[in-house]
């Protein structure tokens, strides 16, 4: 291949219209990871600082196939972010929650175990497994050496994070004595049941079954465990809530309007919210002092009148270290009450 044909496929690749490979076939540039030179200064390094075998690494490279679909995904446009009421229509349906309630029931001695130790609701923890595989049915399907790679080699604009994980994957795959190859996770490369990226496994999962494994496929206990582990860790305030409803004097509307960006204003104290005609209909003693956010969900309907405002509180921000989404929080949100309703316990 010319120099200018190659260039032309890199394009191409990049631009996800990949029109220079048929249908199906890898980039043409990507057939053989291991042949390729940033490939192998990968392999180096991981050789020099990490004390891996050359051999097997290129051996892993070698049999990677470049996923085509991955960057198809990673690129897929937006033509208009989604709105509240379309997003949280699936995540918050009645069998959502009732398999809800059936993963605690089944699970509710770690869960309860967790909460205790970590701090975090028990109905958190089984709305974060809800949202992010529907209670462990949708773990996914993408071998995660073959997305990593692609990714970390095939999407320029994310490459140095990717790269990271795919060296925080082979590091981990190291450590739980699996071959590279064998673990499936989603096209990014999350991994398990609650979806953590390699990075993430190896720095919040945790042994919570006490078997000397941690294995966030088949154990609950590690699942409960690592949510209430990395939730913890990114500061989960016990006691406080999320989420609160907002009371938006109708004076006010316009300019609490005006002070959203996507959907959620910066956080200011609640006295200064409430100085613009902006309240919590109740306020908790633990929010003493903590500033907060407003946050705008669109409703089905017409016009400004086809939206609700909730009070952001600190413990939101924490749920968007799990995925940085306003509505993704809301969601977990706001399952996790319906759940604990559902359940029958009493509210917090």
């Amino acid at each position: 291949m010319t120099v200018l044909r190659q260039v032309i496929a890199c394009i191409l690749v990049q631009g996800s219209l990949i029109a220079a490979a048929p249908l199906g076939a890898a980039p043409p540039a990507a057939r053989d990871f291991a042949a390729r030179p940033e490939v192998r200064a990968f392999i180096d390094e991981m050789v020099e600082t990490q004390d891996f075998d050359r051999k097997a690494l290129l051996r892993d490279f070698h049999a990677a196939r470049p996923q085509r679909d991955v960057i198809a995904a990673m690129q897929r446009p937006l033509l208009e972010p989604p709105k509240w009421y379309e997003y949280s229509r699936r995540l918050l349906s009645a069998r959502r929650i009732d398999g809800g309630v059936a993963w605690w029931n089944d699970n509710a001695d770690v869960l309860a175990r967790a909460e205790a130790q970590f701090g975090v609701p028990a109905e958190v923890i089984v709305a974060i497994v809800g949202v992010e595989t529907d209670y462990g049915r949708n773990v996914g399907k993408y071998r995660a050496f073959d997305a990593l790679a692609t990714l970390a080699f095939d999407y320029p604009r994310r490459a140095a994070f990717f790269r990271g994980e795919l060296r925080d994957y082979l590091l981990l795959t190291r450590a739980l004595g699996v071959p590279p190859r064998t673990l499936e996770g989603s096209f990014a490369g999350a991994l398990g049941v609650p979806q953590f990226m390699p990075g993430s496994y190896r720095s919040f999962a945790v042994d919570f079954d006490g078997d000397g494994r941690i294995d966030l496929w088949k154990s609950p206990a590690d699942v409960a465990g690592s949510v209430a582990n990395f939730l913890a860790r990114h500061d989960w305030q016990p006691g406080q809530p999320a989420l609160l409803p907002a009371l938006i004097a109708p004076e006010a509307r316009d300019d609490a309007m005006r002070r959203l960006d996507g959907g959620i204003s910066e956080r200011r104290a609640l006295e200064l919210w409430a100085a613009d005609g902006v309240t919590a209909a109740v306020v908790p003693d633990t929010l003493a002092g903590e500033p907060v956010g407003l946050l705008m969900l669109e409703e089905a309907g017409d016009g400004q009148d086809a939206a609700s405002f909730r009070i952001a509180c600190h413990n939101f921000y924490v749920l968007t270290r799990y995925n940085r989404s306003r509505l993704y929080a809301t969601a977990v949100w706001d399952l996790a009450q319906a759940i604990r309703a559902q359940r029958g316990e009493p509210p917090h």
